[in-house]
């Protein structure tokens, strides 16, 4: 945690604090890890002894954060190009099948330090895939996101139904009902921190209805809700798994779990692609959430959410860049943008604004973490978890609206500031945690480990991979 004493002020910024009017040149003052103070700058503090930093030219926002993600995925970038979700899937299981926790630290430090250039201040996880006797996989992600400087909400996933048993994945890569529940208790235990400050806090998340039983739906769900902590999954992502869900249960995917104890408020889910009205409903009326993963969706021919229609009912929705083997080098920044297009290519033009699109980073994202008082907005008693975007570029200064710049960019703003509890961990588009080309290097020697285990397996890997 920041100390207690340490001051910083924001100086000359553009202020767009998500809740409450915008501010054309504020000031934000940041005390310890918390917002002490905002407001127009002629009513800033003098703050002697705070650092200071210059915002001229600049828009702050509160820190972006993710809903959706699959670290270990990084290593594994750029495969079945041209796959159907389910294809995708059954063509990569065994290459993740060889991963090892090697493997998931090099991933994950790539992919949060490459979350944290796209102004990402805290990021979910969802880790389902555990090969045996690869070490502890759910540590090496959590010292990778200790190392990188973002909180983080790893999720402990599981599968227990294989082929075998009518579900997707081999059954080489599924574990026994027991051994999740026990792996995911001790995971809540060891490392789940309810704090107001937390950096590090765990969800429970059963894969997919496609990969899971009943049993394990209904008995995660009670262990969580146990342990008071969040519950995550898959749901409603594709035709594909609304076809197999009505076939091999009677229900489609929400009424599935309806029954099965899986909508309320401490539940998010990723995705949400083919929902009807009827399940919009359920959905505002339970104050379940979801992860909009757009570019994810558009990669793997998924189709666009209901975005639009979900925020007018009184659904929350979040954004994710979801795992980067589905959507290679994606930022969370980028997402906004590809969100406000997706809606406006089905709606039309007014269907999401870029002030919808940055709350749907940032606000959105921290009430499907349970995290809205102390995320998602810049408000006095907040954490200070900020990102500076200079808009004043030779490009983007042509913009007189400075949210506009960021959520409509093709290109992101150059990131001047990324502050996560006031703490620096990015400065002016590089990494000041750890070494900024190191955290990609660690990336790559994790794909080429993969590849290379993968292959003494029997493997084949190709972008053509099909099943």
């Amino acid at each position: 945690m920041t100390p207690a004493g340490t001051s910083t002020l924001i100086e000359n910024a553009y202020l767009a604090p998500v809740a409450g009017p915008e501010i054309a040149s504020g000031y934000i003052l940041v005390t310890g890890d918390r917002i002490a103070a905002l407001g127009p700058m002629a009513e800033a503090p003098t703050a002697p002894g705070a650092a200071r930093i210059d915002g001229s030219g600049c828009l702050a926002t509160p820190g972006l954060v993710n809903t959706h993600h699959h670290l270990y995925q990084w290593a594994s970038q750029g495969l079945a190009q041209d796959a159907t979700l389910f294809e995708w899937l059954v063509a990569l299981y065994r290459v993740w099948a060889a991963m090892d926790a090697e493997v998931v630290e090099g991933a994950a430090t790539a992919g949060l330090a490459h979350l944290a250039l796209s102004g990402c201040t805290t990021s979910s996880d969802h880790h389902y895939l555990f090969p045996k006797g690869r070490g502890d996989l759910f540590a090496a992600e959590i010292e990778a996101a200790r190392a990188v400087g973002l909180r983080f909400h790893p999720a402990r996933g599981s599968m227990d139904r294989g082929r075998s048993q009518g579900g997707l994945p081999p059954d080489e890569v599924v574990e026994r009902l027991d051994e999740i529940l026990d792996a995911t208790a001790e995971a809540v235990d060891a490392h789940h921190d309810p704090s107001f400050s937390s950096k590090l806090r765990v969800a429970v998340a059963p894969c997919s209805p496609f990969s899971v039983s009943a049993e394990l739906m209904t008995q995660a769900a009670e262990l969580a809700r146990s342990k008071g902590v969040r519950l995550h999954t898959h749901l409603a992502e594709t035709l594909d798994e609304e076809e197999l869900c009505l076939r091999q249960t009677g229900m489609r995917p929400v009424a599935y779990m309806e029954k099965l104890g899986w909508l309320g408020s401490d539940v998010w889910v990723a995705h949400a692609v083919h929902l009807s009205d009827s399940d919009i409903g359920v959905f505002a009326a339970t104050g379940t959430g979801s992860a909009h993963c757009p570019s994810s969706n558009g990669r793997l021919g998924a189709g666009i959410a209901r975005v639009s229609d979900m925020l007018r009912r009184g659904a929350n929705v979040g954004l994710g860049v979801d795992g980067s083997a589905s959507a290679e080098l994606t930022g969370l920044a980028g997402e906004m943008r590809q969100a406000l297009l997706f809606q406006r290519a089905r709606y039309g033009p007014t269907a999401l604004t870029a002030r919808q699109a940055l709350e749907l980073a940032t606000l959105g994202g921290a009430r499907n973490l349970g995290r809205e008082r102390e995320l998602g907005t810049l408000e006095p008693g907040k954490l200070a978890d900020i990102a500076l975007w200079r808009t004043d570029g030779a490009f983007a200064a042509a913009v007189d609206d400075p949210v506009c710049a960021l959520v409509f960019a093709t290109r992101q703003p150059p990131l001047a500031r990324l502050l996560v509890g006031g703490e620096t961990v990015v400065e002016d588009d590089e990494l000041r945690t750890v070494p900024h080309d190191a955290a990609g290097a660690a990336g790559v020697r994790a794909h080429r480990r993969l590849i290379r285990v993968a292959g003494e397996q029997g493997v084949a890997v190709s972008a053509e991979v099909h099943p």
